[in-house]
């Protein structure tokens, strides 16, 4: 019963880990790295979900705002078991396209004008983080391993 429950839940089960190994992993539109697999017990693994989220904040206090936005997302269709204390890895390649605000348009227009768009961009308190964030979908689990990487673009 305990060990049902367990399944279920995802409990000594999946661990999933990223690998961006070097500097050429991220290059402009791309980003290349390796997925890393290990189980405490035999699982089926599905499907592998990789997303590049943006997590934009701007103002300060009381008036600030903070928005994510989905840059680029790739579906990997897999078919394979894992068994207890083995670990796999799969590569992947996710392309990605930044988004620009109407401030990063205009600073990138002339570069005279560039050190008031930073200003403005200080002033207001603008800034981005990145997020890569990978999921396996495993078969007979509710809750699905995930994981999570700051990265710099």
């Amino acid at each position: 019963m305990l060990n049902k429950l367990k399944d279920i839940l995802g409990i000594e089960g999946v661990k999933i880990s990223l690998e961006l190994n070097d500097e050429s992993a991220i290059t402009p539109g791309i980003i290349k790295g390796k997925l890393v697999f290990t189980s405490q017990s035999t699982r089926h693994i599905n499907k592998i979900e990789v997303k590049l989220i943006e997590k934009y904040k701007r103002g300060r206090k009381e008036a600030k705002l903070i928005n994510n936005y989905l840059l680029g997302s790739l579906e990997l269709e897999v078919d394979f078991k894992i068994d207890k204390g083995e670990s796999k890895s799969i590569a992947f390649k996710l392309p990605y396209n930044l988004m620009k605000s109407e401030m990063d348009v205009m600073e990138d227009e002339s570069f005279l004008t560039k050190p008031f768009y930073l200003l403005a961009k200080k002033l207001k308190n603008v800034s981005s983080d990145y997020r890569l964030e990978a999921t396996a979908i495993i078969t007979g689990t509710k809750f699905h391993p995930i994981t999570e990487e700051m990265i710099e673009l």
